[in-house]
């Protein structure tokens, strides 16, 4: 009886939920809170600004197995890993916390509408009722360490890089080397490029922002999966399973 309870219940809980998703989402009128606004804007920041880092560290490691490939397994150790994860998720923090004191510390009067798709800083500074200059120019140098900074060491390790595949003698270890790196390089363009654009030029026009920021919420986390998984032979052959096992052949 008491399992039964318990699954009843965590079924009401998911209706629930679902119920409430499908009003946030047909409901013409959508508020928020000024605390989940502020939890919501330090989350997005956190996830945001430890991708940028983790990106670059992403670009160290081709750096290594490409440029070094028979001192890999020396350069990139278990310990080697935990500690750049763990500087990633640091700095990641570090310049969330930041950006959103820099950005809840304004004052906001009256009735304010966001108009953005989720409480994002910029969005957020254009409702504060006082200037913004102190606080814009806290974030656009927070920005410039955790942006532009990343994105210098992911152009030294791909120049490398670069050199190194333009010296190799064999056709298939090229395409294999520019292979490894497509997928990364499209979500640097796609994650960076709007995100700089977004952070680095905070009066720029609204519609112009939340197009932007479409590509770094949306866009790049489904290019993911072709970066983390999709090049494993194992993930590929589990793929065809699923494909062969969902669409079988007729002969």
């Amino acid at each position: 009886m008491r399992c039964d309870r318990c699954s009843k219940s965590s079924i009401r809980l998911k209706v629930l939920v679902n119920n409430k998703a499908l009003v946030h989402l047909l409901s013409r009128k959508k508020v928020i809170s000024f605390t989940r606004c502020a939890a919501q804007l330090l989350l997005f920041l956190i996830l945001g600004s430890t991708q940028c880092v983790l990106l670059a560290v992403m670009s160290y490691d081709r750096y290594a197995a490409i440029c070094n490939p028979l001192h890999y397994s020396s350069i990139m150790t278990w310990r080697v890993c935990v500690q750049l994860a763990a500087g990633s998720w640091t700095s990641g923090i570090l310049a969330a916390v930041v950006d959103t004191t820099f950005t809840l510390m304004l004052p906001y009067r009256g009735s304010n509408s966001i108009e953005h798709f989720f409480c994002e800083a910029p969005a957020l500074l254009s409702l504060a009722s006082t200037d913004t200059w102190i606080s814009e120019t806290a974030i656009s140098l927070t920005a410039v360490v955790i942006l532009l900074i990343p994105v210098s060491l992911i152009l030294v390790s791909y120049g490398h890089i670069i050199v190194t595949v333009v010296r190799m003698k064999s056709a298939a270890g090229r395409l294999k080397a520019f292979s490894t790196c497509g997928s990364h390089l499209v979500v640097v363009i796609l994650f960076y490029g709007s995100a700089i654009v977004n952070y680095m030029i905070p009066k720029s026009a609204k519609g112009q922002k939340k197009l932007l920021s479409v590509f770094y919420t949306m866009v790049t986390p489904m290019l993911n999966p072709l970066i983390y998984s999709l090049r494993n032979k194992d993930v590929k052959g589990a793929v065809k399973k699923v494909a062969a096992r969902i669409f079988p052949c007729k002969v």
